[in-house]
């Protein structure tokens, strides 16, 4: 009984499972790594709340409550949630067109938004549908990430050159004025910007391990000081209030519930995605096991709860898990000291934000903008075929184009639609007998040419054999049977066969029929035990008859040629089996003896 009660708290609290790690020694490497996650966060997360539209100061609340309950509640130990570029990008687009950013109602539509993503999440976890990212292909997700820095760049440009666009410009419409513009451009604001942009890129390249990104807007805030930016059009982000993060409240109006619910489920689907494969990304290198279904319910309970406490939509972030790991995490106290630590940062440090320019804002944001682009995995995508393209094309300019939610949902569908064409299309290869192998190895004639047995045909079809796949199965086995109406009989070695419906079934017994009719048969080998138990099950290993049903290839290809015509064995020269040799000695001894009576009754 006490073990099915620590069993069932293990379960509600999973913080129980690696509390007991905890000592002297990690809470030292948990502390150090802490600091430096809420160096780190500290610009990220004032840069991340402009991108979503939300006032600065909601960047950093959400820093603090989001990965203190993902890191109580999820499964893995070095997973840091907060707020992210993607999700912040697809916030800003899905509210912009209801309320002004930056307003109050603005802020209300955001809380919903992340309360209802994260019921979202947190259904999906607790009805146990962890393997849903894995619908989402590398291919989308690398497209939508890519679209998503473009746009966020774009929402960038108007605070490094000091240009104004009109209120609600598309992407198109923002760069053909920016182009139109271009000659309006602050040099002030321009100077600004790029000096943050350039030492961040410096700090990030000579000094990795310093905190860069802050260090780049100080230096962007002391030059717009020098240049008395503040008199020349260089606006400032202004003073953050030295608060905690006050309670909140979402609104469950049902209009308000109906106009943000496709956004909601976008933007739970993009956090799991995001979640789940950085903390499998991070669990390689910790040999740490993921589950899935906590970690849906983590994310979940993290934006249910931050909705109530003035934190918008967050995710785990790949930079500040990466280096929680590199600096030496051992538990998920990492992720809530940084929290802890941002906070006491928020409340000594808020007046000094009075002085950061929003161009050095800027310029630090193209750089994440950039970094967020894989440029690595666009080349290997690139490299790997028409479909991977089409994928990724079609995210990256659906996301730039379209509604940011309908690109992900474009992207997965478009995914789903390229897969289910590959299945549907199992690879069907002729095998015959090598006779330079002294095991007569079966031998794919597309990579060696070699005579085949003119009664008996061998095939291997690799893949599901499911509805989606028998018109094309059934295709083929015809075709076999017109090309060379001699070979009546066909053995299918079936060890690739993973899957088998109703319908693929019914297909083999009908392809059984039609060569029975023709004086020939159709026989299966190596069928993997859920195929077999199936077809057992079902009636259909009767139909297709059970001696022709065997466990290994060579033990049918033997039973087989039992069953072959002797009159066109004794005429073949091509002699692909062991048998084919066996029995031409045999008639050879027959023919020998036949003559010797024969000269001998002479």
């Amino acid at each position: 009984m006490t073990e099915i009660i620590r069993f069932t708290l293990r379960n509600l609290f999973p913080f129980l499972n690696w509390w007991p790690l905890v000592n002297r020694e990690t809470l030292r490497a948990d502390l150090i790594a802490g600091l430096t996650g809420a160096v780190i966060v500290l610009p990220q997360g004032v840069a991340f709340a402009m991108i979503a539209g939300l006032p600065p100061e909601y960047g950093l609340y959400t820093a603090i409550i989001t990965p203190v309950i993902a890191a109580l509640f999820g499964s893995s130990r070095h997973l840091v949630s907060g707020p992210t570029t993607a999700i912040s990008i697809v916030v800003f687009a899905a509210i912009s067109p209801l309320a002004e950013p930056g307003s109050a109602d603005f802020v209300r539509l955001a809380l919903t938004l992340t309360f209802m993503a994260g019921a979202v999440q947190l259904a999906f976890g607790l009805a146990r549908l962890g393997a849903l990212v894995n619908f989402v292909s590398h291919s989308v997700v690398v497209g939508f990430t890519a679209g998503a820095a473009v746009l966020i760049a774009t929402s960038q440009v108007k605070h490094v050159l000091g240009i104004g666009l009109p209120s609600g410009s598309d992407f198109l419409h923002t760069w053909l004025h920016l182009g139109s513009h271009l000659w309006d451009t602050n040099v002030y604001v321009l100077a600004v910007a790029g000096t943050t942009l350039v030492s961040a890129i410096l700090l990030r390249k000579y000094r990795p391990r310093w905190p860069g990104m802050l260090l780049a807007m100080i230096i962007g805030s002391l030059l717009s000081l020098g240049l008395d930016g503040a008199q020349h059009g260089v606006s400032l982000v202004g003073q953050l209030p030295a608060q905690l993060p006050p309670l909140s409240s979402p609104d469950f109006s049902r209009a308000t519930i109906k106009s943000l619910a496709s956004n909601a489920f976008a933007i739970a689907l993009l956090g799991l995605i995001e979640a789940v494969s950085i903390a499998r990304a991070i669990a390689t290198r910790s040999h740490q096991r993921i589950d899935g279904n906590q970690e849906f319910i983590g994310q979940g309970l993290s934006n249910v709860v931050g909705s109530f406490f003035s934190s918008y939509a967050g995710s785990g972030s790949f930079t500040r898990s990466g280096i929680n790991f590199q600096v030496g995490a051992r538990t998920p106290l990492a992720a809530i000291f940084a929290a802890g630590l941002l906070a006491v940062i928020l409340v000594t440090i808020a007046p000094l934000t009075a002085y950061l320019p929003i161009p050095a804002m800027g310029g630090v944001i193209l750089m994440v903008a950039y970094n967020l682009i894989d440029f690595h995995h666009i080349r290997k995508l690139l490299r790997l075929g028409p479909s991977e393209v089409a994928v990724l094309a079609t995210t990256f300019f659906a996301t730039l184009f379209l509604e940011l939610e309908f690109a992900i949902y474009l992207g997965v569908f478009l995914s789903l639609t390229l897969y289910l064409n590959r299945t549907s299309k199992p690879r069907i290869v002729e095998l015959v007998p090598d006779p330079d192998d002294s095991k007569r190895k079966l031998t794919n004639i597309a990579h060696k040419p070699l005579a085949a047995c003119p009664q008996l045909k061998v095939v291997r079809i690799d893949g599901s054999l499911f509805f989606g796949a028998v018109n094309h199965v059934a295709e083929k086995l015809q075709k076999f049977g017109e090309e060379s109406p001699g070979q009546r009989h066909i053995l299918i070695v079936a060890n690739g066969i993973n899957f088998i419906d109703a319908a693929g079934a019914e297909a083999l017994v009908a392809e059984s029929k039609r060569r029975r009719a023709l004086g020939g048969g159709l026989y299966l080998s190596g069928l993997k035990e859920p195929v077999r138990e199936f077809l057992e099950r079902g009636g259909f290993t009767e139909e297709l008859g059970h001696g022709n049903v065997f466990v290994s290839k060579y033990d049918a290809m033997s039973d087989i040629f039992e069953r072959l015509s002797r009159d066109i064995c004794s005429r073949c020269e091509a002699r692909v089996f062991l048998e084919c040799h066996v029995l031409a000695r045999n008639n050879l001894k027959e023919a020998r003896r036949r003559a010797n009576a024969e000269s001998a009754a002479a």
